[in-house]
């Protein structure tokens, strides 16, 4: 085999497993195909890359590619050395960073692939390494020895980094006269009159040669409270069963009674506020529920368009008529998937830095508040079973298996959000994973066939209690759950609800054209303690002086035999905008439609009815309004399988082939993606290459170059055989093969 000079080389000589298996943790490499194996080494050595690529590791691999670029060409007793770690260990963190390809095997030592360093930035705090005169550790030694404690005190502060120090310009400040003193002693280097720097070698000198000051190589040993499995999978079905109850009442209630859209989209702050009244929870909780059920696909806006005449509004879908028959185990997944997958952060609602969020609107979208959910959980999810551990535990694990992204997303979506939202959706039960919620995370099980057996079943009874009230034993559903909807309201909820009956609750089934009999019979028919005497009278009364107004068409017709009640409607300063005028004694009519002017005098509590064309009472069933699903756009992860790797392996493995059949020459390259990396490569290499070059006019010459440097979008290099140098754009290079091999 020939010498490996680079990592195209080392990637020709691994195996069709091996690449498969780098293209699984790196799928975005395989996305389009490489066309050959120089095609995929200029793609893995892209800055953009490299950046996921380092996203994904943990602190001790994070720490070993440091130690490969401080020591490159390394060599693992050196790498081992530098992390203060055994040499078994270094070499296993060195093959792992090898299969991602982020470093390769040269002959003289592991390397790291070439943007590494950049991306990397400054490795473990330490300066540059420029080559310089820095004093070797054994003379350190001696003229630490010698130092005074001001001297001592300012290297100490640039030991671990940042390697740069600032002094006064004063030069009798004791500090300044410090560092000049050891800039004398070659310990510390002067950038500029109040700048100093630590050179590389006498900073690891100043380590004992280690990068960091504490070693990394293990996660954080957490405690954990041990609370059980079952523990922890009944707190997270309950909770399942409190999900499942709410998003049905937010489905029944803007079935009936949808808000509308606001112009700049999502929710507006009032009817945000209603839905938390309504469900009795805390406003940040009730934007969650509404992201994750708009993320499920059962709430969408309702343009209008199919109804003239009618504002767009928030309504369920479709999908939720199919969500409520459903039975809980898949109720709860279908919401627990929602909410894991959704790239919206509920927890961005309100003000913030004088711009309002409002719920269900683009604002709230936020890539990476999906990716701080998923991290969170996955570090739960290397716990033990029933094992809950702190918040601070948690950040500490998370921090150490995903540095780099923890970084980035500690002002975004905080740690103790992610795992509210998890409680609250019963992916965990008491701050551990369950059953279930593993199951959402992993894909290693059916979740909704976990929690079926989780939820309380439902009940189909209430007790009726003789303050007004009825308690439902446990969730309700089924025509019992659509009763209590309409002729009460829910006081409190839980394991059991309360549900309170009030003059403007029984008067909603009135409105609707039942009976009073019809509804203390439904409520007989669904208690177990009978109809007490106050809610008899309470629906009896309510129904003698329900229907005293009755509406008509006229555009709208008010008719009572009351005409003291008509004068009281025609006085109503709040019911100006129906134009009332008087025609009769005991009728007033409105230009206003008949739907408006009842809605308005249901808001102003005169409690009217709706009448037929033949003067009988108008019976009417409940409307609930739905629409057509819209699911936000889903989040799309470039995922690669085995069979997927095979075929780009495969794939990558003809066009060696092809390659290896031409006339000696290697073929030129196409894609603008490794031309930049041939360009590169040949910089550092000091290699020449042939180059396709666009001119002004589309035309394309031939040029022999020798590239000297490649940054910003071009390339200086040298032409021909001359030393002529002449800057090339990158974009306008059409192919670039080596002119010798």
């Amino acid at each position: 085999m020939s010498e490996v000079r680079s990592l195209a080389d080392d990637l020709r000589g691994r195996t069709d497993e091996q690449l498969a298996a780098l293209m699984r943790a790196r799928p975005d490499l395989a996305r389009p195909a490489p066309a050959d194996l120089s095609a995929l080494a200029a793609r893995a050595t892209t800055r953009t890359s490299i950046q996921r690529a380092l996203d994904g590791l943990d602190l001790a691999h994070l720490h070993a590619l440091e130690a490969v670029v401080v020591a490159a060409p390394a060599s693992t007793g050196r790498v081992a050395a530098l992390l203060d770690a055994p040499e078994e260990l270094a070499g296993q963190l060195v093959d792992r960073l090898r299969e991602l390809a982020l470093v390769w095997a040269a002959p003289e030592g592991i390397r790291p692939a070439r943007p590494v360093a950049d991306v990397v930035g400054s490795p473990a705090g330490l300066a540059p390494d420029e080559g310089g005169e820095a004093p070797l550790p054994g003379r350190v030694e001696e003229i630490l020895a010698g130092l005074e404690p001001t001297q001592h005190q300012l290297l100490d502060a640039l030991t671990w980094g940042p390697p740069t120090g600032s002094v006064s310009p004063d030069g009798a400040a004791p500090m300044t006269r410090a560092a000049h003193a050891l800039v004398e002693a070659g310990l510390l280097e002067r950038l500029d009159d109040t700048h100093v720097l630590l050179p590389r070698r006498v900073a690891l000198a100043l380590r004992a040669g280690r990068l960091h000051r504490d070693p990394a190589t293990q996660p954080p040993q957490l405690e954990l409270m041990s609370l059980g499995e079952d523990v922890v999978d009944a707190a997270a079905g309950g909770r399942a069963a409190e999900l499942i109850t709410m998003v049905t009442e937010l489905v029944d209630e803007w079935g009936a009674r949808p808000p509308r859209v606001l112009r700049s989209g999502g929710l507006a702050v009032r009817d945000h506020g209603r839905v938390s009244a309504h469900l009795g929870i805390e406003s940040h909780e009730a934007a969650w529920l509404l992201e994750t059920v708009h993320a499920a696909g059962l709430i969408a806006i309702e343009d209008g368009a199919s109804r003239p005449g009618v504002e767009a509004a928030w309504v369920p879908t479709t999908v939720a008529d199919d969500w409520l028959a459903d039975e809980p185990g898949r109720r709860w997944a279908s919401l627990a998937s929602a909410w894991w997958a959704m790239s919206a952060a509920p927890s961005l609602v309100g003000s913030a830095e004088g711009a309002r969020v409002n719920v269900l609107s683009t604002h709230t979208s936020y890539p990476l508040a999906r990716q701080r959910r998923h991290d969170a959980l996955a570090a739960l999810a290397t716990l033990p079973a029933g094992a809950a551990p702190t918040e601070a535990g948690l950040e500490s694990l998370m921090r150490w298996r995903h540095p780099l992204r923890m970084s980035r997303t500690e002002h975004g979506t905080p740690l103790a959000v992610t795992l509210r939202e998890a409680e609250w959706v019963g992916v965990t039960g008491r701050g551990a994973l369950s059953a279930p919620g593993r199951a959402v995370v992993t894909g290693e099980a059916d979740p909704a066939a976990l929690m079926a057996s989780l939820v309380p079943p439902a009940v189909d009874h209430v007790l009726l209690q003789a303050d007004l009230t009825a308690i439902a034993p446990g969730r309700l559903d089924g025509p019992v759950r659509t009763l209590m909807h309409l002729v009460s309201d829910v006081e409190s909820r839980g394991g059991a609800s309360v549900h309170r009956f009030t003059e403007n609750s029984v008067r909603r089934a009135l409105d609707l054209g039942w009976s009073a009999d019809r509804v203390l019979a439904d409520l007989a028919a669904a208690s177990r303690t009978g109809v007490p005497q106050p809610l008899d009278y309470l629906v009896r009364d309510v129904a003698r002086r329900h229907g005293q107004a009755r509406v008509g068409a006229c555009a709208a017709y008010l008719r009572s035999d009351d005409p003291a009640l008509l004068d009281r409607v025609e006085r109503d300063r709040a019911l100006g905008m129906l134009q009332w005028r008087r025609i009769a004694p005991t009728v007033l009519v409105s230009p206003v439609p008949a739907p408006t002017v009842l809605d308005l005098l249901r808001e102003e509590q005169y409690g009217p009815v709706v009448e037929g064309a033949d003067g009988g009472l108008e019976v009417a069933a409940p409307v609930w309004r739905r629409t057509v699903a819209r699911p936000p756009s889903p989040v799309r992860v470039s995922s690669v399988d085995e069979r997927v790797a095979r075929d780009v392996v495969g794939l990558m493995r003809r066009g060696e082939g092809a390659r290896a059949s031409g006339i000696g020459e290697e073929g030129a390259h196409t894609d603008p993606v490794v031309i930049n990396a041939v360009l590169r490569e040949a910089a550092a290499t000091g290699s020449a290459l042939w180059i396709g070059y666009a001119d002004d006019t589309g035309g394309v010459s031939t040029h022999l170059v020798r590239p000297l440097h490649v940054e910003a979008g071009r390339a200086r290099a040298a032409v021909g055989d001359g030393d002529v140098t002449r800057t090339f754009l990158v974009h306008r290079v059409t192919q670039a093969r080596h002119a010798t091999r």
